[in-house]
C-alpha cells in the first residue's frame, strides 16, 4: 500500500462538505453554475472591508524592508501586542503580547494546540453536532474524540459532558457560535461549564482545559453579545481566526491566545510555538500579520448575512421544514423529513440543490445549508426546497 493505514482510513471517511462540493461540480459541469444552486461550503461570499483594502494598498505602495522575511515563530510582536490590547479590552484580563501567538488561521491554531497538550490516548470532549474536522485535528496528535450530545435546541448540556469527563480527559472542545447549527451558547451556560470543569479539575486532581473555536465569533445576529469564556475559567484556551469576520479564508490567518490566570500559560505558550514549528507552519503569514493586526475591532457588515438568515428560515419553516432559529454563523440545520439525511440531502441534489447530511457533523437525521451565497441563490433555490417538502409530505405530519 502505497498511503498509511491512518490515513487511507480517513480518506475512506473523508469530510461530507468535500464530497457534496466534489458532487456538485459535475453537477455544474452538466448544467452549468448558474443553474446549481450550492450551500455545501461555508465560503464566505462577502468582500474584506475597505479598512483593510486600505491597509494593504498603503503596505503595497510603501513596503517595509524585509517584510517577506522570517519572524519569530509566535508572529511579530506589533501584532500579538495589538491582540493582547484588544483581548485585555475585551475581557478585561491583563492580557499580554506573550500569552498570544499567531496561527494558519482556526485550522492550524488547533493544530498547535492539540499538538501541544496531547499524549497519545488522551481525549477532547466535543459536544455534537460538531465541525468534522475536528476529530482529524484531535487524531492527528494522537488524541481521541468523545462526542457529548446537545440539547434538542443544541444547547449545551452540561449532564451529558459531566458523564463524558474521565482520569483520561485533556480537554473539552466548544465551538460558538456554532457550525453546523448557527446556535450561540449561552453566558449561563458557560458559566456552568466552567464551574462544571474547576470541579472536576479537583476531583480527577488535573487540570482539564477549555478550548474555544470562535472563528464566527463576530457573525451574531439580533443584538446578542457573545460570551467571553476566559471569564468563566481560568484555563480556557481561544482560537479564532479573521477567515470569517475579516473574509479572508484564504489568507489563513489567525491566533491562539490563552488566559493570563493560567498558572501554566508561559510554559503553554513555549509548547504552542513549539508546534507551529515542527508542524510546519513555521509562523503565520507575515503581510497578513501586519494587515490585521490594527483591525482587531474591524469586521464586514454581518447586516448580509442576518438578512440571508431571516429570508431563508422564515421560507424553510413556511414550507413545514423543522429549524432551530441560528443566532450567528451562516449556517441553518434543519432536521430531514426522513430518517436516512444522505437520501434526502440526494433528492434535494436531484434539484440541482446541494446541502450536506447531518451525519457528517455527527447528526443523523439533519442537513446543513450554508448560507455564505448571493441571495439570489437563495431565491432561486427555494422552489426545489418547496417541491422536495411536499413530495415528503413535510407539515402535514
Amino acid at each position: 500500500m502505497a498511503i498509511s493505514k491512518k490515513v487511507k482510513n480517513a480518506l475512506n471517511g473523508a469530510s461530507w462538505v468535500r464530497r457534496m462540493f466534489e458532487e456538485g461540480e459535475e453537477l455544474k459541469r452538466t448544467y452549468g453554475e448558474e443553474n446549481v444552486y450550492d450551500f455545501s461550503l461555508g465560503n464566505p461570499n462577502l468582500e474584506p472591508p475597505d479598512s483593510l483594502k486600505k491597509a494593504l494598498k498603503a503596505l503595497a505602495d510603501c513596503p517595509i524592508p524585509g517584510m517577506h522575511r522570517y519572524m519569530p515563530n509566535c508572529g511579530y510582536s506589533d501584532t500579538r501586542n495589538a491582540v493582547a490590547r484588544y483581548l485585555s479590552e475585551e475581557s478585561g484580563l491583563p492580557f499580554e503580547a506573550k500569552h498570544v501567538v499567531m496561527t494558519v488561521g482556526a485550522a492550524g491554531g488547533l493544530n498547535v494546540v492539540f499538538k501541544a497538550i496531547l499524549d497519545e490516548g488522551d481525549e477532547v470532549i466535543v459536544p455534537s453536532p460538531y465541525f468534522m474536522e475536528f476529530k482529524s485535528y484531535i487524531e492527528n496528535s494522537g488524541g481521541e474524540i468523545r462526542l457529548a450530545e446537545t440539547h434538542d435546541d443544541f444547547s449545551l448540556n452540561l449532564k451529558e459532558i459531566e458523564k463524558a469527563i474521565h482520569q483520561g480527559t485533556k480537554a473539552i472542545l466548544i465551538n460558538s457560535p456554532n457550525n453546523p447549527t448557527g446556535v450561540v451558547y449561552s453566558k449561563e451556560s458557560l458559566e456552568a461549564l466552567g464551574e462544571l470543569l474547576k470541579k472536576k479539575s479537583q476531583e480527577l486532581k488535573k487540570t482539564l482545559y477549555l478550548i474555544t473555536d470562535e472563528a464566527y465569533r463576530r457573525i451574531v445576529f439580533d443584538q446578542i453579545k457573545l460570551p467571553i469564556v476566559f471569564q468563566y475559567y481560568p484555563h480556557t484556551i481561544r482560537v479564532t481566526s479573521h477567515s470569517k469576520d475579516l473574509s479572508l479564508p484564504g489568507e489563513r490567518i489567525g491566533y491562539v491566545a490563552i488566559s493570563p490566570s493560567c498558572e501554566e500559560a508561559d510554559e503553554m505558550v513555549s509548547a504552542f510555538v513549539y508546534a507551529n514549528r515542527v508542524l510546519g507552519f513555521v509562523n503565520a503569514p507575515a503581510l497578513m500579520q501586519r494587515l490585521v493586526a490594527p483591525l482587531q475591532k474591524n469586521s464586514i457588515n454581518i447586516t448580509e448575512y442576518e438578512e440571508k438568515r431571516n429570508f431563508f428560515y422564515n421560507a424553510l419553516t413556511s414550507f413545514g421544514y423543522r429549524v432551530v432559529r441560528p443566532q450567528g454563523a451562516f449556517y441553518l440545520f434543519p432536521k430531514t423529513p426522513i430518517e436516512d439525511d444522505v437520501a434526502f440531502v440526494k433528492e434535494l441534489q436531484s434539484k440541482r440543490i446541494l446541502t450536506v447530511p447531518g451525519r457528517g457533523f455527527g447528526k443523523p437525521g439533519h442537513f446543513r445549508i450554508a448560507y455564505a451565497v448571493d441571495k439570489k441563490v437563495i431565491e432561486a433555490a427555494l422552489p426545489g426546497f418547496k417541491e422536495v417538502a411536499e413530495k415528503f409530505g413535510v407539515g402535514k405530519r
